[in-house]
Formats: structure tokens, C-alpha cells, sequence
């Protein structure tokens, strides 16, 4: 079928994609007998809160959206921002003759394919349009081809949303009340976040082990050139035939694992190489072995995300977002995809490529074909690649920035896989040498020749330890044989130290995840945005650093959800989620024996435990018998020297001995403190530190106590009212209370300073007509008031200092509206690498932030001006690239005014006055209803799903 000729005659199609970007795209190549509309994502879900659940739901199913009594029927309401576009889609259904649901051919877009269907109820014929690029001739194709709708992936779309809803609904509640409120916890949330505690914990356990060894540098007696070199450096193997310790010959505790291994300290070291001083040496040994690499597969979501992250710093996230529109905008193929399979169109575009762009002889006789590492891969989609059946180079494309930066990636690899193995050469010397005490002692050097660099003309990837070699990079060794007697010109005595386990990243962490078969590559890139903007992980540079609040909520789930935050349990969750998929196991008994743990499910939850074997088995017991949970204990970490880390309400603190004990110690942790910092020594440090109240002195006005304290917002001073004043109710009083000034500090205010802060607001003066200026200090620094004219100050001091002339002088001055004076950067970066522009950490309203100048980027939580790195900055301005400019609300249309109404026509303005009078008590009305329905879902606002 024609989309221009036969479909024109044919009647009027709509089709339905998910995004309007999608929709601009294919509207192009399809003809005048086509509307193309977007759903704008799912247009129908679990309703968020009970406020949005129909009436005649109530109970149990009011609060989760899902009736667990009547097979986990699940209650979908159409989204409240979507209710103005499924409008519109019923509008334009009703002039049309057929439906296209063209939504993407995976579990999410089939079930948005489904909830259209439920929604829309078409009564015209309805066709399923899949495709996996957005180019002319697979649009075409999928309008030609299309096919029936996938109960199947609905219903485990379906059932992986149940059961995410019940895990995030149900467990949530249970942080709340013994963590702190408004936390979540989600299926893979809360084990990603148990993988970044555990290694946090074995970073703390860590015990650092010094080790010593020898580096010699040994010539050959020639000049040397380019291919063989005059020297070559080899660290020490052996003593007497006992291998020299290394780093990995040494356990956690920093002690060794193995006798057999001999531990250099620095004097050995060093003595060992005063005997060596004069000692002759000689190649005992040559080996050589070919050396051969293959290319790496096309790329699939995780390892697209992986490797953005260790080439172009982007997160998961932002990699994401930059992948969505560059597959809405035809560049490439879908970017949601466990495959690395390529279509025989793609391998003979990427062939093609290789002969053109490198030459025949890096082109392998047969195809490359890549068997899919991932189990219940969703082999249907394509490797992420370039669309089309002709590869756009990067030039070719007109991509400018991130989506230049990751088509090219793209590109790279997707040719790269078609092209042939790297071969080289591999060469281990061995040089020996007997010391003058008569040790004899052996180093060896390894080297690494390319003689074809094969794929890597084209691609190579990256590493996730920046101190790793990458593929190909040469080591050349000289030509020397065996028995060839070397020189040693310099041997050096060289100390080290064990390294703690390095912190995941974001690209280790989705490996880890994968690896372990833990949720799905698609909802990765989610799930790191949920822990890190939950403020469960935060990050120093590209590392992830779990919280102390993490530690207590991993802490609560490990103890009394033991099976729910087990990797296994969580994997083979997986596996029964993708049998449903299959069709080899039923949803309902499945999410039955999960939340009931009915049958033989029941024994599995009691064997499996929960960390304290309290439970008997499902989900829903595991939440109601909650008081063997001692919410303190969980919350308390021990320190050391009696002290100890608690996670309060209002964040971390150290403590030592018990509250309102004669002894007791107490002080706040800062919140982007690494758990693995907190050492004895620093705990100790910050209890030394003054804390509490500063006595200042008495005001000698009132009489009252004048102090100074560190509060949650900062330092401020206060007055002490009198036992028995009135904190409640009509009578109650308030003491006068200020914040410090950024120039002062809890060490060194005075009463007198505190007086005058009290003093504030400060009156200046009258104008000419009699209104009152006064100085105040507000939210955004001091300025000036009168009446509801307000003006900037320029420095706090001058709330004390300016006069009634100055401050009229002030306002004579006409009011400024554009931006006051630019501020001086807080920290220069460097140059970004996309935009090319120095990039500066600013100060602004709302906080500190990154800027290129072009693109503004708000510091997370997890950052801090002092420690944000080059690399940080980067990615954050990638990320708000990534999400494009903010969208501007409409602006509604005025309405007329009523005086503009003829004299005759005044009776209906008061009809008019009236209706909007009964608009807004049914407004109200329905404002109090809301607020009640609120109060009902307070808690489920802010539970995790995933």
C-alpha cells in the first residue's frame, strides 16, 4: 500500500505514537490521508494517590490502586494532565476511518498500544504499526505489515506493575515510620541501593597493607630506535624463586593471604637493592605469543550507557534522554533493546562503510553475527545502531553537541563490529641477577606489539578504572635474546599501598546490575535517577557515595525484608516476571503466593527468613508485624571509643552516651560526609567542636538570656523566655530571633552583635509623605521597604549604617527590573567539551550552580562548590542539555472586561457575578473534598515503584 496514493483514497487514518517529536517525524513520510498525534506517554496508570480513585473504591484498593482481594484487579484513571489530549485523540478518532497504534514494540509501548484501546474505544478498524527505526522505508513497512495486538506483553507489563506498586506502597509506609517520612522503597531501588551500601561497608572494613618492591631500568648497550629501544623497565618477580608480594596477594584486612609470597617492607626493599648495585644481569627468558582482539558487539542499553559514561560523562540518564531524540529524529534505531543483533540491511550498511571509509583488507570474508549475552533478551528489536540501509556519517548528520557526541559513538561502534580482529604480539622478559649477599633475584617486563589494528583503526572502548590500559595501546620491549647480558642503570625502591574497593559509578553499577540479572536494562537509567535524587546516593565526581540515611534504611530492609533485598530472590523475581511474559506461568497465583504467601510459597518465604525468622511467608505479614523493629537500633551505627553514628529526622549526628545523661555528647554529621570518612579521630573532633547554646550574655533591656546556636538553616541568635511563657494558643510568645550574617560566625559574635540583629527590622525614616522606610534582612539578602516598594541593599552592614537621606536617595533612583550586577564566579572548571565555552560554578537565587554560559545547571544535593570536579560540571550541563529548554505555561486568554458591556446588557454581568459566586463555593467545596481525599494518600505520594 502507498501511504500518498491508495491510503488517500482509502479514507482518513489517525495514527498514534507516544511523543510529539515521534509524531513531527513520521508525519513526514506518510501521506494526506494521515494524522499523526502523540499520547504524550501513557495516557491511563494506577491512580498516584487516593484523591484521584474513583468513589466506589474504598478500603485497601482506595490505597493502592490495586484490589488484592479480587485477583489484583488493578484501578486505572486516566491521568489528570492527560485528560485535555485523550480529548483531543477522541475528536480525532471520531473523523477517521481506521487506527494506527504505532507505540514502540516493547512491554511499555504495548501496554500504552492497550489503555488507547480501552480508552479510546474505536469502532473503526485497528491495526498494531511496529517499527524499530523512523526512517521512509521502515515507515512504510510497518504501515504495509502491520499486526495484531500482544495480549501477552500487556499482561506482564501489567503484572510488573502490581507488583511494583505493592513492594513500593507497602514497604514505603514501613521507612516512614521507623526511618524518617517521606522515603521510599522500590522492587530494584532498594537493592541497587544495598549493592553502593555494601561497598561503602567494605571500603569501612578496608585495612590498608604497605608493600615494597623493585623497578629496574635495564639497557641493552645499543642506540635503540623507535622499534627497538635501548631500555626497558622490569618491576622485581621473584627472590630466590618466592614471588614478591603485589596488591592482590593482600586480603581486606590488609594482611596477606598467602605464606607463600614474600611481604618487602621498605628496609628489605631497599637493602635488597644495595645488593643488587653491583650485581650483573642477563635475559634468562624470551616468550612470545600471538596476540589477537575481536571487535566488540553493537551496542544495547546498558553498554550504550556504560560506555557514554566513560567516554562522554554522561549519566545514564542524560544518555538516555540524548538516545530518545536522536531515535525520534531518525538517526538511529530504538535505544531501549537487550539485543546485538543487527539486521542483514544494517551489516551491509556498516560493511559498505568499512571497504569505504578504511579499505578491503579491514573487512572480514563473512559477516560478524553476536550472540546475545542477555537472558530473555527481547530479541524482536535491533543492537542500538544508525537507521537506515545507508550509515550517515557523523559530518553527514548536521548533529551539533551531546547528540553529535553520542551518534558518533554510535556510529563508531556499530562499523567497528563489522571489521576485522586486531593481531599483534605479546612478549614477557624475564632478566636475572645474583645479589652480592647471594640472593638470587628475577624482574620481568611485559610488552605488547599491533602489527593490524583491525577494528581499532575505528573503536576502542573504554575502561572503568581510569589507571587501566586500553586495548590499544603498545608497549615496545626491546629486541633482545636469551642470555643477552643488560645493564641495570637505575634500580628504584618503590612503596605502595592497597586500595580500598573502588565506589561504583553510574556505568559500573548498571553493569553490576545486568550481571547479576537484576530488573531490566530499560529502567536503569530510572532507577540511579530515583536513588540519587532521593538522596539516597550522592556523588564525588563520577562516584556513587551512599548516605547515612541509606545506611539505615538498607540497614531496616536487610534485617526484616532479609528476602526482598536478596540479589537472588530479586533475579529469580525477574525470571518470573519474563515466564508470564512466555506465557508459562499465570500472573495471579504468582502475585498471590508474593503478597499472600499462600501454598508452597509460604514455606519458601519462612525458609528464606527475613533476617530476624519472625515472618511466615508474603509480603503483606511482613508489613503488618512490625514490632520487632527497633527503630533506633536501626538507625545507630557504632563509631568507635563509645561513640556513636545516628541517623535522626534531620540527618546525621554523632553521639556519645545517652540523652540528657550529665556526659552526653552530640553533633551534627555534615550531610555530604562519605560514610567510609568518618573516622574515631573526626567524630571526635566534631564532638570537641563547641555545640549547643553560646551564652552571649543578658539583654539589659528585658532581662532575658542572649544565645547564639547552630540551627538547621544555620547559625542564628535568640532570646530565653522565662519558664511557664505561653508557646501555644492566643496567648503564646514568640522570642525575637536572627540569622547571622555571612560575614559573622557562632565563634565570634557578641551580644552586642546579637542585640542589633534582634533590633531588625530597622526603621530608617518617613518620606516626604509620611510612609515609613524601614531595613530589613530577607530571604535574598538586605534591602529597603516602603510600602510594597522594595530595594536592594548592598551589603548586610548597611542595615545599620544608612541614613533617611541615603535611603530617599535610594528611591529617587528609578526601580531596576533587569538583574543586578553579576556576581564573581565561586570556581572555575574549565573548558566543556561539547560547547567549547570555559565553564564557572555561580552563585545564584536558588543555590550554587554550573554555567557554560549558555546552559545552567543546579548543584545536587550530593555536590558541593568546594569538591564539584571538571567532570562533574560536564555532566551536569549534559543532563540539562539533554532535557532541553523548560517548557513555558500557556498563557490563558484574558477575558473581556464587563464595564466594556453595553448599559442594556447589565442585568446578565450580575447573573454573571452570581454564577462565579456559586463557581467558587462549589470550588471550595471541592478544594475541601480534595484536601480530605489528600490526607488519605499523604503517604503514597511519595512511594517508589520501581
Amino acid at each position: 500500500m502507498s501511504p500518498t496514493s491508495e491510503t488517500a483514497q482509502g479514507g482518513r487514518r489517525l495514527v498514534i505514537v507516544e511523543s510529539p517529536a515521534k509524531a513531527k517525524t513520521i508525519k513526514g513520510y506518510l501521506g494526506p490521508g494521515y494524522v499523526v498525534e502523540a499520547s504524550v506517554g501513557h495516557i491511563r496508570d494506577l491512580p498516584n494517590g487516593a484523591a484521584e480513585v474513583p468513589e466506589k473504591y474504598t478500603g485497601e484498593v482506595r490505597r493502592l490502586g490495586v484490589d488484592v482481594e479480587h485477583d489484583f484487579q488493578p484501578v486505572y484513571v486516566v491521568n489528570a494532565d492527560k485528560k485535555a489530549q485523550v480529548r483531543k485523540l477522541k475528536e480525532q478518532l471520531a473523523e477517521s476511518d481506521e487506527l494506527y497504534l504505532a507505540t514502540d514494540e516493547d512491554r511499555e509501548g504495548e501496554a500504552i498500544a492497550w489503555h488507547l484501546l480501552e480508552v479510546l474505544k474505536p469502532k473503526v478498524p485497528v491495526h498494531r504499526m511496529v517499527f524499530h527505526e523512523i526512517t521512509k522505508d521502515a515507515i512504510r513497512e510497518a504501515v504495509a505489515n502491520p499486526r495484531e495486538l500482544n495480549k501477552r506483553m500487556v499482561d506482564a507489563q501489567e503484572t510488573r506493575r502490581i507488583l511494583d506498586r505493592l513492594y513500593g506502597y507497602e514497604v514505603s509506609p514501613v521507612l516512614w515510620k521507623k526511618v524518617m517520612p517521606r522515603l521510599s522503597a522500590g522492587r530494584v531501588q532498594s537493592v541497587a541501593t544495598r549493592l553502593v551500601v555494601e561497598r561503602e561497608r567494605e571500603r569501612i572494613a578496608f585495612r590498608s597493607a604497605e608493600y615494597w618492591d623493585l623497578t629496574g631500568t635495564f639497557g641493552t648497550g645499543r642506540s635503540g630506535d623507535a622499534s627497538d629501544p635501548a631500555v626497558l623497565t622490569a618491576r622485581l618477580n621473584t627472590v630466590d624463586g618466592r614471588r614478591v608480594a603485589q596488591g592482590r596477594d593482600f586480603g581486606a584486612d590488609g594482611g596477606l593471604k598467602s605464606s607463600q609470597v614474600l611481604h618487602l617492607d621498605e628496609s628489605a626493599a631497599r637493602a635488597l637493592a644495595a645488593a643488587l648495585e653491583d650485581a650483573s644481569f642477563a635475559v634468562r627468558s624470551v616468550e612470545s605469543k600471538p596476540y589477537r582482539r575481536s571487535p566488540y558487539a553493537p551496542f544495547r542499553t546498558t553498554t550504550l550507557q556504560q560506555e557514554a559514561s566513560r567516554k562522554l560523562g554522561f549519566g545514564a540518564k542524560a544518555t538516555m534522554q540524548i538516545a530518545q531524540k536522536l531515535y525520534e529524529n531518525g538517526f538511529i534505531t530504538y535505544m531501549r533493546t537487550d539485543s546485538t543483533t543487527l539486521s542483514d540491511t544494517a551489516v551491509a550498511a556498516a560493511r559498505a562503510q568499512v571497504t569505504q571509509l578504511y579499505g578491503a583488507d579491514y573487512l572480514p570474508e563473512k559477516p560478524r553475527t553476536y550472540a546475545g549475552k542477555v537472558k530473555n533478551a527481547q530479541e524482536a528489536h535491533e543492537a542500538i545502531r544508525p537507521s537506515g540501509d545507508r550509515f550517515r556519517t557523523p559530518a553527514e548528520t548536521g548533529l551539533t553537541g551531546d547528540q553529535f557526541r553520542l551518534y558518533e559513538l554510535i556510529w563508531k561502534r556499530t562499523v567497528a563490529s563489522q571489521m576485522k580482529d586486531a593481531v599483534g604480539n605479546s612478549v614477557t622478559v624475564r632478566i636475572g641477577g645474583r645479589a652480592a649477599d647471594g640472593r638470587d633475584a628475577e624482574f620481568t617486563a611485559s610488552g605488547k606489539t599491533i602489527t593490524f589494528h583491525g577494528f581499532m583503526k575505528a573503536y576502542v572502548e573504554g575502561a572503568d578504572d581510569p589507571n587501566a590500559e586500553l586495548d590499544d595501546r603498545e608497549r615496545r620491549l626491546p629486541q633482545v635474546a636469551e642470555g643477552d647480558a643488560l645493564t641495570a642503570e637505575e634500580l628504584s625502591v618503590d612503596g605502595h599501598a592497597t586500595k580500598p574497593p573502588a565506589r561504583y559509578t553510574e556505568a559500573s553499577l548498571v553493569k553490576e546490575l545486568e550481571e547479576r540479572e537484576i530488573g531490566r536494562p530499560s529502567t536503569y537509567a530510572s532507577i540511579i535517577g530515583t536513588i540519587l535524587d532521593r538522596g539516597y546516593v550522592f556523588k564525588k565526581g563520577t562516584a556513587l557515595v551512599p548516605s547515612f540515611l541509606s545506611f539505615a534504611v538498607v540497614n531496616l530492609l536487610e534485617k526484616h525484608f532479609g528476602r526482598l533485598v536478596d540479589y537472588d530472590f530479586t533475579a529469580r523475581m525477574e525470571d518470573d516476571l519474563d515466564r508470564i511474559a512466555r506465557g508459562e506461568a499465570q500472573a495471579v497465583p504468582w502475585l498471590r503466593r508474593f503478597y499472600f504467601g499462600e501454598g508452597e510459597a509460604a514455606g519458601a518465604a519462612s525458609e528464606a527468613g527475613n533476617g530476624d525468622g519472625d515472618h511466615l511467608g508474603g509480603l503483606k505479614e511482613l508489613v503488618t508485624d512490625l514490632g520487632a523493629i527497633d527503630a533506633r537500633e536501626i538507625s545507630s551505627f557504632p563509631v568507635g571509643n563509645d561513640i556513636k553514628l545516628r541517623v535522626g529526622r534531620y540527618g546525621p549526628y554523632v553521639e556519645r552516651g545517652e540523652k540528657d545523661a550529665e556526659n552526653h555528647q552530640r553533633a551534627d554529621v555534615p550531610d555530604d560526609l562519605a560514610p567510609d570518612e568518618l573516622t574515631v579521630e573526626l567524630a571526635e573532633e566534631l564532638l570537641a567542636k563547641p555545640s549547643g547554646d553560646f551564652e552571649l550574655g543578658t539583654d539589659p533591656v528585658s532581662g532575658r538570656p542572649i544565645v547564639a546556636k547552630d540551627g538547621r538553616y544555620g547559625p542564628y541568635v535568640t532570646e530565653i523566655l522565662p519558664e511557664g511563657t505561653p508557646k501555644t494558643g492566643k496567648n503564646a510568645v514568640k522570642p525575637r530571633t536572627a540569622s547571622l550574617f555571612k560575614s559573622m560566625s557562632l565563634d565570634t559574635v557578641t551580644l552586642e552583635d546579637a542585640l542589633r540583629l534582634m533590633s531588625l527590622p530597622r526603621v530608617v525614616g518617613a518620606d516626604a509623605e509620611g510612609v515609613e522606610i524601614t531595613a530589613q534582612n530577607g530571604r535574598y539578602g538586605p534591602y529597603l521597604k516602603k510600602g510594597t516598594d522594595s530595594r536592594s541593599l548592598e551589603t548586610e552592614e548597611q542595615l545599620f549604617t544608612i541614613t533617611l537621606d541615603e535611603a530617599l536617595a535610594i528611591y529617587a533612583q528609578p526601580k531596576q527590573r533587569g538583574r543586578a550586577a553579576a556576581k564573581p564566579p565561586l570556581k572555575e572548571l574549565g573548558t566543556d567539551p561539547v560547547s567549547e565555552r570555559p565553564v564557572v560554578v555561580k552563585d545564584g537565587r536558588f543555590g550554587p550552580y554550573v554555567t557554560d554560559g549558555e546552559t545552567n545547571a543546579t548543584l545536587r544535593s550530593g555536590d558541593s562548590v568546594e569538591a564539584i570536579t571538571p567532570e562533574r560540571g560536564y555532566e551536569l550541563l549534559a543532563e540539562k542539555r539533554a532535557k532541553g529548554p523548560a517548557k513555558k505555561a500557556a498563557k490563558k486568554a484574558a477575558k473581556k472586561a464587563p464595564a466594556k458591556k453595553a448599559p442594556a446588557k447589565k442585568a446578565p454581568a450580575k447573573k454573571t457575578a452570581a454564577k462565579k459566586t456559586t463557581a467558587k463555593k462549589t470550588a471550595a467545596t471541592a478544594a475541601k473534598k480534595t484536601t480530605a481525599a489528600g490526607k488519605t494518600a499523604a503517604g503514597t505520594a511519595t512511594a517508589t515503584e520501581d
